[in-house]
């Protein structure tokens, strides 16, 4: 059941998520985190950030991370096929298709319509992980930490992949300050 479970969330995921990889991330994410609880919304994030610094589209990185989680091997083939396969049949009936229609105006006002709506979905998720952040870090360091990527990413022209690169490193040897072992030491 597990197999089958794979399959259709990341053939649904896949066929619903036009446009690639941002916008079927909020769609794997209602699939994985919310429908069928295989992880947490913050394991998605960590998920989701590595998958970000790897190379190759985020799409198959996802289907191959959960199925594998979710039932192996078997299962990291299963979700991988169910996000490819979808998607290159779909792409060629589509684009054959668009293709004798392309200079018509609906066809047209149809892929400019799909960027705001994509725009959304996004900004919905980003919302969610930065609530998410801030029970851990607080508003200020919140908000400080998304404009400071925010301005790296967009007027440094950062690569993404670095910045989840010098964070997880940062995060991998700054000290943590335990909280229990100063309260026992104080006393």
């Amino acid at each position: 059941m597990k197999l089958l479970d794979l399959f259709v969330a990341f053939t649904r995921s896949g066929l619903l998520g036009y446009g690639g990889g941002p916008s079927a991330i909020p769609l794997i994410k209602q699939e994985a985190v919310d429908r069928y609880h295989w992880m947490t919304a913050d394991e998605f994030g960590d998920v989701l950030a590595l998958s970000n610094a790897l190379p190759g589209p985020i799409n198959t990185k996802l289907a191959g991370y959960i199925g594998y989680r979710v039932g192996g091997i078997a299962g990291m083939l299963v979700a991988t096929l169910a996000t490819v396969l979808p998607t290159v049949l779909l792409m060629i009936v589509l684009l054959v298709f668009l293709t004798s229609l392309q200079d018509q105006p609906w066809v047209k006002g149809m892929t400019r319509a799909v960027v705001p709506v994509i725009g959304v979905m996004l900004l919905t998720m980003a919302w969610e992980f930065l609530k998410k952040a801030q029970e851990t870090l607080g508003w200020l360091k919140s908000i400080g930490l998304t404009a400071v990527s925010l301005v790296l990413l967009v007027f440094a022209d950062v690569h993404p992949a670095i910045l989840i690169a010098v964070i997880l490193i940062y995060v991998l040897v700054r000290p943590v300050k335990q909280q229990g072992i100063a309260n026992d030491e104080r006393e």
